[in-house]
């Protein structure tokens, strides 16, 4: 790889790539004046006002973050995005328009702010699953750290800014300008000329099975889940910074909007510096020494502020704040994305935003409670004592390695040679696979194919089971559930990577020699047969036919269950 593409301003280079992110550093800034100037707006109606600014922001990523996912995976994102946009623009132009007719009141604010959250959260999963179209491959990684740089950019810039806004002439003007803001991105959104790429999913997958569909590959993904333990782990206690603030720049320090942004301005000074460091960093500590130190840094710059009166040292301690925060979320934002497939990527991702958007929106509320009951220092401090709880737990639940994980496509197996064509919607089906297995391998088969079963449930499989036959004890049956023919026909062709493949060589290595799985596909007979009278079927020893068939379908070498057979390529 030459040097100018390992750069860190490689992706730069591609013109679409550089288009929206100087958009999209315009948008960021506009988000962040507008962030100061609705909660300074609030600072006077009491903390658990205030803190309601964040809930609002973030909890429609929790009620929306999925359906969006399908979204971006089932239809252009390009048109997605622009949509995303459109609905921005108009809700924070509705915004502008009452803040400067006097009509904004703390009520209409948290709805309005709901809103544009909803907006960011259709965008959100699109966003993210577009940057492979950006740029090349192996600028993935650039790519996603040049992203971080933005948004802390942004937070260095448009707090301060619009501090000193909203301090000489007022909230509305930032509003206003992070109206004009969206602007930018649907431009440069307009002009991409995006190349038609085939949707991954199948036109007969509705809404709510694509919901299903990620959250089932989520929850059998085990690297996929303990990312998000971590992210649970650390979020609720770094949402007090972001929730508390404002109030201490208003009780604690005696400081004004614009030294409220100032404090804002610190922590993005600090997070776009660490973005730099980060590559040694991880080299020193690793990524789970990285998980552990940050949030005890972040747990010091709590404690400082809770304690001081000095505006000065609360800027200072906010500098390594930036640093471990975007230390701690590109950390964790990397290593779900080296864990997803493509076909499950934008859906894993908006699980992700779930959790860490979700843990913000529920506890923002909890801690301006707290701060209003027990006090401001109080609160600062339960803060600070999560994250060295959350800290201490690496060691209990460290991120798995993502060294053997390769999510790339596996179009490994073959479509079943099945004697009729079951329509797209027919189903459940059930796959049933045969082993022959020798008595001294018995324990160690059932082990590997521990890893089959969350492969196959990751792929689309509604239930699972291993069975071992009663009266021949080398004889292993897997059974497995999918719920249509379309289904399966999605795990054939698109959801199989080169782990699952890995998997299923590493369970067959231990079937007798000369033996091979022996797979049937058979169809739900309750709700009537799924042959068609007359249609050749096989007849018990698989060579006849019969007018009505049966509804189970041999298919003695079809490896659609366990991999490719040898010597059939």
């Amino acid at each position: 790889m030459s040097s100018v593409s390992s750069s860190a301003w490689a992706p730069l280079a591609a013109r679409v790539f550089r288009a929206l992110w100087i958009a999209q550093l315009v948008s960021n800034t506009g988000t962040w004046m507008q962030t100061v100037g609705a909660q300074w707006l609030l600072v006077g109606h009491g903390a658990a006002l205030v803190t309601l600014v964040q809930t609002a922001s973030s909890l429609p990523v929790v009620l929306l973050a999925l359906p969006s996912g399908v979204l971006a995976d089932r239809y252009d994102r390009r048109s997605v995005l622009l949509a995303a946009q459109c609905a921005l623009l108009a809700v924070s132009t509705v915004l502008t328009v009452c803040a400067f007719r006097g009509a904004l009141t703390p009520e209409l604010l948290l709805v309005l702010t709901f809103l544009l959250g909803c907006g960011t959260a259709l965008m959100g999963p699109a966003w993210q699953a577009i940057q492979p179209e950006l740029v090349q491959r192996e600028q993935l990684g650039q790519a996603a750290a040049l992203g971080a740089v933005n948004m802390n950019l942004a937070r260095a810039v448009g707090p301060a800014l619009g501090g000193v806004v909203v301090a000489a002439a007022g909230a509305g003007w930032v509003f206003a300008f992070n109206a004009l803001s969206y602007l930018g991105i649907a431009a440069v959104l307009m002009l991409w000329r995006r190349p038609l790429t085939p949707r991954p999913l199948g036109r007969s997958e509705g809404l709510l099975a694509a919901v299903q569909a990620g959250r089932r590959y989520v929850w059998h993904a085990p690297g996929v889940r303990r990312v998000l333990l971590r992210t649970a782990l650390f979020i609720p206690g770094g949402a007090a910074l972001w929730s508390l603030l404002p109030l201490v720049a208003s009780r604690s320090l005696g400081l004004g909007s614009g030294g409220y942004g100032f404090l804002l301005g610190a922590v993005g000074v600090g997070a776009v510096g660490g973005a730099f460091a980060l590559p040694a960093i991880r080299r020193m500590l690793g990524v789970n020494g990285t998980l552990a130190v940050a949030p005890v840094v972040f747990a010091g710059t709590l404690a400082v502020l809770a304690t001081t009166h000095l505006a000065w040292l609360a800027g200072a301690a906010l500098l390594p704040a930036g640093l471990a925060w975007i230390g701690v979320l590109s950390t964790l934002n990397a290593a779900v994305q080296q864990r997803l497939p493509g076909w499950v990527r934008a859906r894993g991702l908006a699980v992700y935003l779930v959790v860490f958007q979700g843990g913000q929106a529920l506890t923002a509320p909890l801690w301006g409670a707290l701060a209003d009951g027990l006090g401001l220092t109080t609160s600062l401090l339960v803060g600070s004592g999560l994250l060295v709880a959350g800290a201490v737990s690496v060691r209990r639940w460290p991120l798995h390695s993502a060294d053997g994980i390769d999510s790339s496509l596996s179009d490994h197996w073959p479509v079943p040679p099945l004697t009729f064509e079951p329509g797209p919607a027919d189903g459940p089906v059930l796959v049933s696979v045969v082993y022959r297995i020798a008595e001294k391998d018995w324990a160690a088969f059932t082990e590997r194919m521990a890893h089959v079963s969350r492969s196959r449930r990751r792929a689309g499989a509604l239930t699972w089971g291993l069975y071992q036959d009663g009266g021949d004890p080398g004889r292993f049956v897997e059974n497995y559930l999918v719920a249509s023919w379309s289904e399966h026909l999605a795990q054939h062709h698109s959801r199989l990577t080169a782990t699952d493949r890995r998997f299923e060589k590493r369970a067959r290595r231990l079937q007798v020699a000369g033996t091979q799985p022996q797979v049937t596909h058979a169809f739900d007979a309750a709700a009537g047969p799924v042959v068609t009278a007359g249609a050749p079927v096989p007849d018990s020893h698989g060579t006849g036919s019969s007018p009505r068939g049966p509804v189970l379908q041999p298919d003695v070498k079809d490896p659609a269950s366990s991999g490719p057979t040898p010597a059939k390529g």
